[in-house]
């Protein structure tokens, strides 16, 4: 009879061994990869810095040449849902005019994309209170989070084309 309850007692306590070691192991790997993703996201912030002046330079400089005057919005956010993000704003040429806040409205815009994930004005549903729902910002999913590019001051598709071309440029950082 104790020979039985040693033994049970011995498979117990191996049992109870070999679950915290795969445990143990599994946690060394989920703590591998969240450190990987930190890493990213803290990469990809550092990009946006060292680049977005440039790329809010070239949206200003195709925007001069259709003549166009707004404000542009760079943007990245990091990781996979919008909870922060880091973003440069310019001037071009006007804040505002007699009848639109272009800053407003680039910033309706870029809090749209933040919550969908997709280009602004896309249509996929109702714009919620606060948005507008016109087109002009884009968005791409990039290592470690999302960059984004606005401009407001034109026809849509005008914004649309100025804002593509920042956001090309700071995407070829991220490859």
């Amino acid at each position: 009879m104790k020979r039985i309850f040693l033994i049970i007692t011995l498979l117990i306590v191996s049992g109870i061994y070999h679950n915290i070691q795969s445990q143990s192991k599994t946690g060394a790997a989920m703590t591998n990869e969240i450190k990987t993703n930190k890493e990213d996201m803290n990469s990809g912030e550092q990009i946006f810095i060292e680049h977005a002046d440039e790329c809010l330079a070239l949206i200003e400089a195709e925007a001069q040449k259709i003549s166009i005057k707004g404000v542009a919005i760079m943007a990245y956010i990091p990781g996979d849902s919008s909870k922060s993000w880091v973003s440069k704003m310019k001037v071009v040429g006007a804040l505002t005019n007699e009848k639109a806040n272009f800053l407003g409205i680039a910033s309706s815009k870029a809090a749209e994309m933040a919550e969908t994930h997709i280009n602004s004005g896309s249509g996929i549903r109702e714009p919620k209170l606060g948005e507008l729902g016109y087109k002009g910002g884009i968005i791409k999913k990039v290592k470690g989070g999302y960059i984004l590019a606005v401009f407001s001051g034109g026809k849509s598709e005008q914004d649309a084309e100025v804002s593509t071309k920042g956001l090309e440029l700071l995407d070829k950082y991220y490859k």
